[in-house]
């Protein structure tokens, strides 16, 4: 036992002298690493508290006029400002790009040019938001489904809405999407789609408005199936 705690004691003791000897070899890139971190470190901080919280402060400013007016149905000026003091949401978009505020900009903007007809431009704007909210993130799918529908892109119109459904997996929102890709199906002649997509809300859903009349679209698909 004596000899075993010695030769542990020794083992410690080389390591220890190894140690010592390593640091007096390399003090100086151990002290320049160490400056290194304090210095990376410190412009972590620096950037966030002295330029990033600043910057999207100053971008949801920007953003807040142009809210306003999306809410009040005036898409036009809220797309590209009222040549007052608020520059557009397409401006936050490019002016404050990386922040929060930029892409909730790139969504009401998309929104916008939905509402105004302009499809194309829609999902262009709509496909630059990024998140993962489990309302926001399916609706903006949804509004991108619909863009396409009104394009008579059916096909990713029905993958749009059914990932939408999907994703958002609401009793309220989505048997409204999944009856919009079924009715499209239909159109398309896609029976077996719709049928598909319309027994979801019926086995899913079976709490939501339109359970209540699922039966019928079930049975008008099958009877064109036919």
């Amino acid at each position: 036992m004596a000899q075993n705690k010695q030769a542990q004691e020794a083992v410690v003791e080389e390591a220890v002298n190894k140690t010592e000897e390593f640091l007096i070899q390399n003090k100086k890139t151990i002290i320049s690493v160490i400056v290194a971190l304090i210095v990376l470190v410190g412009g972590v901080v620096a950037y966030k508290y002295l330029y990033a919280i600043p910057r999207e402060h100053k971008a949801q400013v920007a953003l807040f006029p142009g809210e306003s007016y999306f809410e009040n149905g005036d898409y036009e000026t809220a797309l590209n400002g009222d040549s007052i003091s608020f520059k557009g949401l397409l401006n936050v978009s490019d002016e404050f790009s990386g922040t929060d505020a930029a892409n909730l900009a790139n969504a009401y903007a998309g929104l916008c040019q939905a509402h105004l007809g302009n499809y194309a431009e829609a999902i262009k704007l709509l496909d630059k938001f990024s998140g993962s909210d489990a309302m926001v993130a399916p609706a903006i799918k949804a509004a991108i489904g619909n863009c396409y529908a009104e394009t008579e892109n059916y096909d990713k119109a029905t993958s749009y809405l059914t990932k939408a459904a999907k994703e958002a997996d609401s009793n309220t929102l989505s048997p409204i999407w999944l009856m919009q890709a079924g009715e499209i199906f239909e159109k398309q002649q896609k029976y077996d789609d719709a049928i598909k997509v319309y027994t979801e809300i019926k086995d899913t859903y079976f709490r939501s408005y339109q359970a209540m009349s699922i039966d019928k679209y079930i049975d008008r698909a099958k009877m064109q199936k036919k």
